[in-house]
């Protein structure tokens, strides 16, 4: 049968391109069937399901969507576990400059921003450069103005930088409504130069005024930077109006998808691996995070070749990750009875795993010396620092002191594409995906048979 979802090899890509400019605008690609279980999850999540707001109707249709898909590829113990949360409900996202030159900007609401009223607002603007400079400001000195925050995140393979350029999304807006501010702009936590803005969710702190709060595209927040360096002593102040009219909304629904390859001894602690099947809504969350769930059950099922192995494999299609984690914390919660040994995630993209880190007892150094020898003939390497898991796992491994493996994927372009219109599946590279998934099985076919006990340190 004809795979509908087939990735176009590159010959085919380039020819069908050359044709769509001399002959047919819309040309279908044609390819030969791949039968590849992580090709089809991420192509199939995109393209019949689209975007997965947490608590919405699309995520709905995802967890359906992922149950059946799960059972279909022979899981057992497929289930959905529901919960609810605060959830967020898109609105109208629109922002202007006034003065002293009129221009459109591309924004985006953050997620848990205050509307504006549905007419908008319009206000002077106050420039900070960074973080550190906003936290500096008198209290008071806000009032009835809209705050600007400029940063540049710079790419690096590891991602690290989302950590401190991330913060003026997750504490600014908070840090500015204390200061008086009637709304905040940040240039997005992003490394690309399109003129796209990359959303993502805030925090207003218990006792803290939600305001609206919006991130620009980086050109666009370039644009504002330079309206700031060229004005002059006593010229037009700077003025941006705004409509924001994105809201949060409670008792939301939200659910995790629990799959289970069962293993030869139940006795055993399980391996639990995971993934976020919610996604932003500005594009189609490909590369966050389809690409994850797709490799996940990919290798666990490949880690069944030859037989089920000793462990229980469990996969984690995780909800509600983008709004503040509530998948991993539901699953600690609910299944803090169920005994588990390790956790892993897969939630940085698709691009090639590259190294990989530990957190295992100094007992296990066997074992960890025995999985960085399979990896070696793929290209990677142990790295220093220690395994951390991920948001959808860290609560389970926190409750249970589980052991870690992380296997890093290069992030160098991630932030290019993270929480913006272009998360799309055109930006998966399928001979990435497979390298992801061939890494991930190598792994699992370890762990999973491993008889001894598996501990943190």
């Amino acid at each position: 049968m004809r795979n509908k979802f087939a990735a176009p090899t590159r010959a085919a890509a380039s020819a069908a391109a050359l044709l769509s400019l001399v002959l047919v605008p819309q040309l279908a690609m044609a390819d030969e069937p791949k039968g590849d279980v992580a090709w089809d999850i991420v192509a199939g999540l995109t393209t019949e399901v689209g975007e997965r707001l947490a608590g919405s109707e699309a995520e709905a249709r995802a967890r359906s969507w992922a149950e059946a898909r799960l059972k279909a590829l022979g899981f057992a113990n497929v289930r959905v576990e529901g919960f609810p949360i605060r959830g967020f409900v898109r609105g109208i996202d629109e922002a202007h400059l006034v003065a002293p030159v009129p221009q459109h900007l591309a924004i985006t609401a953050l997620g848990y921003s205050a509307p504006t009223p549905a007419k908008g607002i319009e206000g002077e603007v106050m420039y900070f450069p960074s973080l550190d400079a906003l936290k500096a400001a008198p209290a008071g000195s806000l009032s009835g103005k809209i705050a600007f925050v400029d940063h540049a995140m710079r790419a690096n393979q590891d991602g690290s930088g989302y950590g401190p350029y991330g913060n003026v999304r997750r504490q600014g807006p908070a840090i500015a409504s204390k200061l008086g501010a009637m709304a905040v702009v940040i240039r997005s936590a992003g490394t690309d130069s399109h003129r796209n803005p990359h959303t993502g969710a805030t925090n207003f702190t218990d006792g803290i005024k939600p305001i609206p709060a919006g991130a620009v595209s980086n050109p666009d927040a370039d644009l504002i930077a330079r309206t700031f360096a060229h004005m002059q002593p006593g010229g037009k102040p700077v003025r941006l109006a705004l409509t924001l009219t994105s809201h949060a909304q409670d008792k939301m629904p939200s659910g995790n998808v629990i799959a289970d390859l069962p293993g030869r001894d139940p006795s055993l602690p399980m391996i639990v691996i995971g993934c976020h099947l919610d996604s932003w809504d500005l594009g189609t969350g490909a590369i966050d995070n389809a690409a994850g769930c797709a490799i996940i059950t990919a290798a666990a099922l490949k880690a069944q070749e030859g037989g089920a192995p000793l462990r229980t494999i469990r996969v984690l299609w995780a909800g509600s990750e983008e709004l503040g984690g509530y998948g991993g914390d539901a699953y600690a919660k609910a299944h803090a009875g169920d005994k588990h040994a390790l956790g892993m995630e897969s939630d940085f993209g698709a691009d090639r795993v590259w190294r990989v880190q530990y957190a295992f007892a100094d007992a296990n150094k066997p074992l960890a010396d025995k999985i960085t020898a399979a990896l070696n003939p793929l290209g990677i390497v142990t790295s220093a620092g220690k395994a951390d898991g991920g948001t959808d796992v860290e609560p389970i491994i926190a409750a249970q002191k589980l052991a870690v493996i992380g296997l890093g994927q290069d992030g160098t372009h991630y932030f290019d594409l993270h929480h913006t219109p272009d998360d799309t599946l055109d930006k998966i590279d399928p001979a990435m995906l497979d390298q992801n998934v061939a890494a991930w099985t190598a792994v699992l076919k370890i762990v999973a048979n491993e008889a001894g006990v598996i501990a943190a340190p």
